[in-house]
């Protein structure tokens, strides 16, 4: 039984998602009012043309802001939530798609779909970028296990390194793309910082058509990810087959990660802060916990990509400005558990 603070908390976070979208639909070059944009988001769904508006007002929300927006909102979502999945399966707050490498492993595949397109081999445009993705980030699961396992245990405290060590090794292979690339370097590059510019409807609902799908999955094992932290010993004896649950989330985690990767390049952290800080709010139920990370890495990276987008003298990568939030955040809790594990 969830209690009614929880759910009041993930209350809050939906409405400031909510408001987030709208003030950041407003907000640019083109300053629109927040009333301007709900009476042309109103108008779209009742099927008429809004009254006394600017007339390319709508054409400025609904084909140039807003699906960025969405994009950012889902990306961000989607990554809090696969953080929270890994921290929940190896137990460790310093586990999430970017520093276990998956984020890497789907960075590359989706460099060598854009690399083999530009060496003329036929591939279907929509289909290419997100399946090759998804290859990379599940060879990059597959190496990053077998790396830090031993004796078919799988070590939590080995993990982060073997991350570490396959990400350096898919830095290599992602330079040796950009060397091939040549004069199309630029779009390999795209993967390496992360950005949400020209982002369209179509990103929006391939996006959309994973991270959903994802979340539900992830929440109907809720529960056993619960009773998972009990140990898995203690698990299999309550009658949850942590083995096929565990491999289930990994591989959905990595789904959503080589989706968002596949629309928006590398961008890190978000699931690592995210879960983190939840985690402190609301406690370790996981029922409560994905979706209100899905919430918050939506509005976070809804925020940090406003903030780029309209703020700023000139765009940065957004994966840029997560690193430089997310990585003295890493380093505060890489200390905090050297010092709980020596005290």
């Amino acid at each position: 039984m969830i209690g009614s603070k929880p759910l009041f908390f993930i209350a809050v976070l939906f409405l400031i998602l909510c408001a987030s979208i709208i003030l950041a639909t407003g907000m640019g070059f083109l300053k629109i009012t927040a009333l301007e944009v709900i009476e042309i988001l109103g108008s779209r769904l009742l099927g008429h043309d809004p009254s006394a508006i600017n007339p390319t007002f709508p054409f400025v929300v609904m084909e140039v802001r807003l699906p960025r927006i969405l994009t950012s909102a889902l990306v961000g979502g989607g990554l809090a939530v696969a953080g929270a999945v890994f921290q929940a399966i190896l137990l460790n707050p310093l586990a999430d798609p970017y520093t276990l490498g998956i984020s890497s492993g789907a960075a590359f595949g989706a460099s060598l779909a854009i690399i083999l397109t530009l060496f003329g081999i036929i591939i279907p445009p929509w289909l290419s970028i997100p399946v090759f993705a998804f290859l990379g980030a599940m060879a990059t699961l597959v190496g990053v296990f077998s790396l830090a396992s031993t004796d078919n245990q799988l070590s939590s405290n080995t993990l982060i390194l073997s991350g570490v060590i396959i990400a350096a090794i898919l830095s290599a292979g992602i330079g040796f793309i950009k060397y091939l690339a040549d004069e199309q370097v630029s779009i390999i590059i795209f993967w390496l910082m992360g950005s949400f510019v020209g982002r369209t409807w179509a990103d929006v609902l391939t996006t959309s058509l994973v991270v959903f799908p994802g979340l539900l999955f992830m929440l109907y094992f809720a529960r056993d990810l619960n009773i998972m932290a009990l140990g898995e010993r203690t698990a299999n004896s309550l009658g949850v087959d942590s083995s096929r649950v565990k491999k289930m989330l990994l591989i959905c985690a990595s789904l959503i990660t080589a989706i968002c990767v596949s629309v928006s390049g590398i961008i890190g952290f978000i699931g690592l802060i995210i879960p983190h800080l939840l985690r402190m709010v609301l406690g370790p139920d996981n029922r409560v916990l994905l979706p209100a990370c899905f919430l918050g890495g939506a509005s976070l990276l809804l925020g940090a990509d406003t903030i780029t987008r309209a703020w700023l003298p000139s765009e940065i990568p957004i994966g840029v400005l997560t690193s430089l939030i997310g990585g003295p955040f890493f380093c505060y809790i890489f200390r905090k558990k050297q010092l709980a594990k020596n005290s």
